[in-house]
């Protein structure tokens, strides 16, 4: 009798970028993936040594060289809690109140640009005028995680659809906030009403 083994090509090292604690290492381990955190500015060095084969960015705070994303060739993505193109950068939720832009959340894949790359999925998501900002920022995340794990296995196999960016949309720095700090006295309490949805 002859056995054979598999391996199973399908199961990645993944570096992924983010908060220690985020639920997408636990759904990245379901899929029988190794994972690798990184919450801190990435070296080069450190990517060589680690020997990724995909790389899986999720609310990390730094942009990435161009370098970086060449190691990475059509596997590095991004999950982004704003409908592409708008609201990149930061505080994508909060803009899409002041602005009233379309609401959702966006799966892309990584360039040289912050958050202009080629968009593999997204979703709108409903806002309520009675909703507070912290449970819309929950909702966007519990969606943008959902889709996450329906996309994930046809995304690691290079299957996943790819369509540019259509629009100029829009953009936000973190110093931005400061604009519109008057609205954010409540915190995370902030019903989204104050915004004039």
């Amino acid at each position: 009798m002859q056995i054979l083994t598999l391996y199973d090509q399908s199961v990645m090292k993944v570096l992924f970028l983010g908060n220690i604690g985020s639920p997408l290492i636990g759904i990245l381990h379901s899929f029988g993936d190794e994972v690798v955190v990184c919450s801190s500015k990435l070296e080069l060095d450190y990517l060589h040594s680690i020997q990724a084969d995909f790389m899986v960015s999720y609310g990390y705070a730094f942009i990435l060289s161009e370098e970086a994303l060449q190691l990475f060739p059509k596997k590095a993505i991004n999950l982004h809690i704003s409908y592409l193109p708008w609201n990149r950068g930061s505080d994508p939720d909060l803009w899409s109140l002041v602005d009233n832009t379309p609401k959702g959340v966006t799966i892309h894949h990584l360039d040289k640009g912050v958050d202009t790359g080629d968009i593999i999925v997204q979703k709108e998501v409903a806002c309520s005028s009675e909703d507070t900002m912290g449970v819309y920022y929950d909702r966007l995340h519990i969606e943008i995680r959902a889709l996450f794990t329906e996309y994930w296995s046809i995304i690691k196999q290079g299957n996943a659809p790819r369509k540019k960016q259509k629009g100029k949309g829009s953009y936000h720095r973190s110093v931005d906030r400061e604009k519109v700090a008057h609205l954010l006295k409540n915190g995370s309490d902030t019903l989204v009403k104050t915004y004039r949805l």
